[in-house]
């Protein structure tokens, strides 16, 4: 930390070269030629949070040439810190986002190089007070703060407050409008639940049939948008293909197998399972004891281990995915250019879904593959 109490009273005065006396610089020249105020000035000396990282430079580069800093102090106050990055994703179930979380905690090998630490935290699934309560904790010491947003008026409350004090936040797998969110890293969940509307139709055939819908929770935005596509898919091209129940399971095993058992009773001609969300396991368990598990189109999210035997198995038939490695380097460059002052997306490539079959399963499933 650099003292600034010099700057501000004035420091002993230096004769020059013919004898008379000049004043150092102060805070206020700094501010002057870095073109900023002298509240940003005793930041950045500081080394205070909130300000960007084009700034400091300047400042830093105001303070050399007007010789504020001695040299060994300027050099320790040009090198970046480490990006300190916060990644608050919902615990339960979920096992795409279990394996998102153990890519997040075993990148730190990869992450140091680029001055970057990351930490991930898991909170209780669907409670968005509490998610916004996390959103402010971590904003204190973060750098930036990356989660999985729920539509809730205290979670765009909690990422403006966040953008107000210096802090980005970016949105994953799910995204929240109307708010100062820095970016959104994850699929085009409309395009993704309309892709799985053309998947069973195209398994299910002309004649009429009927599927049903389980989704995590229609407070993520995501499956709101995969709910809609499939909708309107089968509605414009599938009008023989009857949706006859949307329930959720919250992404939890125990829920959704329930749900399904309640659908398999209440529709005994049931023909698919669209699962938007988490817990595939407990679908399939329904669909074994009921033994029909090779007569129904099972459709689901996220690639993992589970899902992979449950493809191998046949019991699910396709399964709409996105690599989690790519999550963390969108998520990592985006901080870096917000920091960098660059454009938040610069360079960021759009996530692609792929579509999973038992015959294309890539070779082995690591949790950081």
């Amino acid at each position: 930390m650099v003292s600034t109490m010099a700057g501000d009273n004035g420091r002993d005065a230096a004769p020059d070269a013919a004898g008379e006396s000049r004043g150092l610089p102060r805070i206020a020249d700094i501010a002057r030629l870095s073109g900023v105020s002298t509240a940003t000035v005793d930041r950045v000396l500081n080394q205070r949070p909130g300000v960007r990282a084009a700034t400091v430079q300047r400042v830093l580069k105001a303070a050399a040439e007007l010789d504020y800093l001695p040299e060994e102090e300027l050099h320790a106050a040009l090198a970046p810190k480490p990006m300190r990055l916060a990644f608050l994703l919902p615990a339960g179930d979920n096992r795409f986002l279990n394996r998102l979380g153990e890519t997040i905690r075993a990148s730190d090998a990869r992450l140091a190089p680029q001055g970057v630490r990351a930490q991930v935290e898991f909170i209780k699934s669907f409670n968005p007070d509490l998610l916004a309560r996390s959103l402010f904790q971590h904003g204190r010491k973060a750098d930036g703060v990356a989660f999985m947003a729920l539509e809730h008026p205290a979670v765009r409350e909690a990422v403006d407050a966040l953008a107000e004090r210096g802090v980005p936040a970016v949105t994953l797998i799910s995204d929240i409008l109307n708010c100062r969110r820095a970016g959104y890293v994850g699929l085009d969940n409309r395009a993704a639940g309309r892709t799985a509307g053309y998947l069973i139709s195209r398994f299910l055939g002309r004649g009429p049939a009927k599927v049903a819908m389980i989704a995590g929770s229609l407070s993520y935005r995501a499956h709101e948008d995969r709910e809609m596509g499939f909708l309107h898919y089968l509605k414009e091209n599938a009008p023989n293909i009857e949706v006859v129940g949307l329930r959720e399971g919250h992404d939890d095993d125990g829920k959704t197998y329930r749900q399904t058992r309640m659908l398999l009773g209440l529709h005994p001609d049931l023909a698919g399972v669209y699962n938007i969300g988490g817990g595939p396991e407990g679908v399939a368990r329904a669909l074994k004891e009921t033994r029909r598990e090779r007569e129904i189109v099972f459709l689901g999210h996220g690639l993992t281990p589970e899902t992979r035997s449950l493809l191998i198995d046949g019991t699910l038939d396709a399964v709409i995915t996105q690599d989690p490695r790519h999550t963390l380097a969108a998520c990592v460059t985006i901080f870096g250019n917000l920091r960098a002052g660059r454009p938040p997306m610069q360079g960021v490539e759009t996530p692609r879904g792929e579509v999973i079959f038992r015959e294309n399963l890539p070779q082995g499933l690591l949790p950081d593959s």
